[in-house]
């Protein structure tokens, strides 16, 4: 099977995270994938922001956390690194953009024996005053929504496989 379609077929969601901080050569390389993503209009809407800081990343799990009421739900589970994918708000495919980013960068993690999850709510804690500062307090200017956070780091555990596809997933006409 070709390798990037294995890659594809095969990555999982990461819910286990070892106490070690991605290699930094592996990080800028998935990093480099998000950020040849494909993009409409190719307006390169989409901003990634990479946060290892633990006393930021404790403080947005909470706030992820608090979007659905239990602000000390672990959403990050233990993930040394959390990207966490923005798109400008003005841009048409900003939640594509966004989404495409976040999709390119689990493919590469993947390849390079790297663990990721997308984690949602990220618009809502941006939307947040909390968000905001921490936006501000990272050197964030200008108008953008958040698409996703995109965990990063070791896997602690082997993921489990891969559920069955649905018999009528694919339709050809």
């Amino acid at each position: 099977m070709n390798e990037v379609i294995h890659t594809l077929i095969s990555r999982r969601s990461c819910k286990q995270y070892a106490a070690k901080q991605v290699e930094e050569a592996a990080l800028q390389e998935i990093l480099t994938a998000g950020m040849y993503a494909a993009n409409g209009l190719a307006r390169q809407a989409g901003k990634i922001i990479v946060v290892q800081n633990e006393a930021d990343i404790l403080a947005m799990q909470r706030m992820n956390g608090a979007v659905f009421g239990n602000p000390d739900a672990k959403t990050f589970y233990g993930a040394p690194t959390v990207c966490v994918v923005l798109a400008q708000a003005d841009a048409p495919t900003a939640v594509e953009d966004g989404a495409l980013v976040i999709g390119n960068m689990m493919a590469a993690a993947s390849s390079l024996g790297v663990g990721s999850c997308w984690v949602h709510r990220a618009r809502e804690v941006f939307a947040s005053d909390e968000g905001k500062a921490l936006l501000q307090k990272w050197g964030v200017t200008g108008e953008y929504i958040g698409v996703g956070n995109c965990l990063l780091g070791y896997a602690a555990a082997p993921p489990k496989p891969a559920a069955p596809r649905k018999a009528d997933f694919v339709t050809r006409v």
